[in-house]
């Protein structure tokens, strides 16, 4: 366990702490965006599914928030290894987009998910915070290319077309390491020409930008899931790619 500024973080592993993850995830993608899932616990409001089981949530703590509350988790990335992909069958992103030039690129692979931070610690530290205690994780790890599916809110892409056309022009991964998605929704919806990039810069989730901000880049078409109600790209992060400089930014404690 770590303790930075006034959180801890840590990986899950006590029955509060696997808890508190799954009501912060609750919050944020059930109630907050009108998710919903086979493995849904509304009665205890708790947000999960099958492949919990097989991987570790990489969880920030608020000390000041009581754990039998359940309230206490404020941030949460959930994090699959190759190890447990061989447990678990597949990844969540399987459903969703073609992995298979991640899979045949022999690199170790770490899947990002369910990655969110309660509303009244957001546009401060915390999610600085988890991204450090995941740089040490991929370091402890030797991760080569972390991945996962990231979200715009809403299911009409038509509305999302600046910000996905700006994604598949300017940031598309190289073939080699290009995800695509199954139910394929194209993303080059406005040409190139033609894109407003502060605006589309604007209507991208920040955590994207971040990806962004960092080398990120996307896989090929966006898959639309209904059940979380979002427009969902594939982001692709070569470790090997990521400048000292952008490394630094997520790796180094700020004074």
């Amino acid at each position: 366990m770590e303790t930075i500024s006034q959180f801890q973080l840590r990986l899950a592993q006590t029955p509060q702490d696997v808890r508190g993850a799954g009501r912060l995830r609750y919050r944020v993608f059930v109630e907050e965006l009108g998710g919903d899932g086979p493995a849904v616990d509304h009665a205890a409001r708790i947000e999960r599914d099958a492949f919990d089981d097989h991987t570790d949530q990489l969880v920030l703590v608020d000390p000041a928030r009581d754990p039998e509350a359940g309230d206490h988790v404020i941030g949460v990335y959930r994090l699959m290894r190759p190890e447990q992909y061989q447990q678990a069958g597949r990844y969540y992103s399987d459903a969703e987009y073609d992995l298979s030039p991640l899979l045949a690129s022999g690199r170790r692979l770490l899947e990002l998910g369910r990655s969110c931070v309660d509303a009244e610690h957001r546009g401060g530290t915390a999610m600085f915070q988890l991204w450090q205690g995941l740089a040490r994780y991929v370091a402890r790890h030797q991760i080569d290319i972390l991945f996962g599916v990231a979200s715009f809110h809403g299911t009409d892409p038509e509305a999302l077309a600046q910000p996905l056309s700006h994604l598949h022009h300017a940031h598309l991964a190289p073939a080699e390491l290009r995800p695509r998605a199954r139910s394929h929704q194209r993303m080059d919806l406005v040409p190139a020409a033609e894109i407003d990039r502060p605006a589309a810069m604007k209507a991208t989730p920040s955590l994207i930008k971040a990806y962004l901000r960092l080398g990120g880049v996307v896989g090929e078409g966006a898959f639309i899931d209904r059940a979380f109600n979002t427009v969902d790209v594939c982001l692709v992060l070569d470790t090997a790619r990521m400048s000292a400089k952008h490394r630094d930014l997520y790796t180094k404690p700020r004074p």
